[in-house]
């Protein structure tokens, strides 16, 4: 039997990657949503102004999917969880470590299984990646992740408030598949932060981390790149094995060779998990990219740049 799901937030990340992700998963069938903005164009899919009265609305609703900005996320979780429900939150999961310590808890408390959706760690050359890693030491390593901001959220003004995330709302994507693939994980010692005018996060940012030895460990994030998008991890290893990630980790290059690059399928492989996960009664809640994100803002040394133009 498909689980029957109610999704809160239907905004441009709902609308092209969650929406078919469920339509194309017999597991699933979507029951209602709740939104503030945005639509369901071609359905019949009740759309409800407020998510309580969507819960209200529809009992039979096994899970929801949360897809508001960070922010909004803590209250429908709560009350999802509330009402019995299971929840899968769009990443970052919460603003903050401790909100979603918070909604853990209640999800374990309540016996509700709770997942954390980082799509970049489903990329297939994230997991083979980690496969040749383990055991490992790294000699070096450089995270590229630039994009422009205008082409994924053009006109949007929260990712540019505190707890917006800023150029760490696509940046955490890379850092969660080094969350992924390196063990132990490396820690932020530095990093520059990139303020516009009338932000209060950054729009770039350069990294230096260390895993306590003499490897280099550096990464650049960029959300005003004005080239093709740069979603891209170099490592080395002490024995000289060279390893690229690139295409956010769809695309596997060791020393040289291809050895994966097959069509990205991030959001139908989390829902398979999703899938999974309910039908075993298991949560998936993984913190580490929020804390090393956490970690770049309060190491950072901000310096103003210029207002944010398209």
């Amino acid at each position: 039997m498909a689980h029957k799901l109610g999704l809160i937030g239907v905004g441009a990340i709902a609308r092209k990657q969650h929406l078919p992700a469920i339509a194309a998963n017999p597991g699933f069938t979507l029951v209602a949503a709740a939104s503030l903005a945005g639509e369901i164009e071609g359905t019949h899919v009740p759309l409800y102004r407020d998510h309580r009265t969507m819960l209200a609305a529809h009992p039979e609703i096994d899970a929801v999917v949360i897809c508001t900005p960070p922010r909004a996320r803590l209250g429908p979780a709560v009350d999802a969880i509330a009402a019995g429900k299971h929840v899968l939150l769009e990443k970052p999961p919460a603003t903050t470590i401790g909100e979603i310590d918070h909604i853990a808890g209640l999800a374990a408390g309540s016996g509700r299984v709770l997942h954390t959706a980082w799509h970049s760690q489903y990329n297939r050359g994230v997991e083979r990646a980690a496969e040749l890693l383990a055991g490992k030491t790294l000699a070096s390593l450089h995270i590229d992740w630039k994009e422009n901001v205008h082409q994924y959220h053009p006109g949007q003004t929260w990712i540019w408030q505190a707890g917006g995330f800023g150029v760490f709302d696509a940046g955490v994507n890379g850092l969660s598949i080094l969350t992924r693939i390196l063990a132990p994980l490396p820690f932020v010692t530095d990093a520059t932060l990139a303020i516009p005018a009338g932000a209060e996060v950054p729009i770039a940012a350069e990294v230096t981390f260390s895993n306590g030895t003499d490897a280099r460990f550096t990464g650049s994030f960029d959300w005003d790149w004005r080239g093709p998008d740069r979603r891209e991890i170099h490592l080395t290893t002490t024995d000289g094995m060279r390893i690229a990630l690139t295409n956010s980790g769809g695309r596997l290059v060791v020393d040289g060779a291809e050895l994966l690059n097959p069509s990205r399928r991030e959001y139908p492989e989390i829902y398979a998990h999703f899938d999974t996960l309910l039908r075993t009664g298991q949560s998936s809640v993984h913190t580490a990219p929020l804390a090393i994100v956490a970690d770049i803002l309060l190491a950072g040394r901000p310096h103003a740049v210029g207002p944010v133009t398209p």
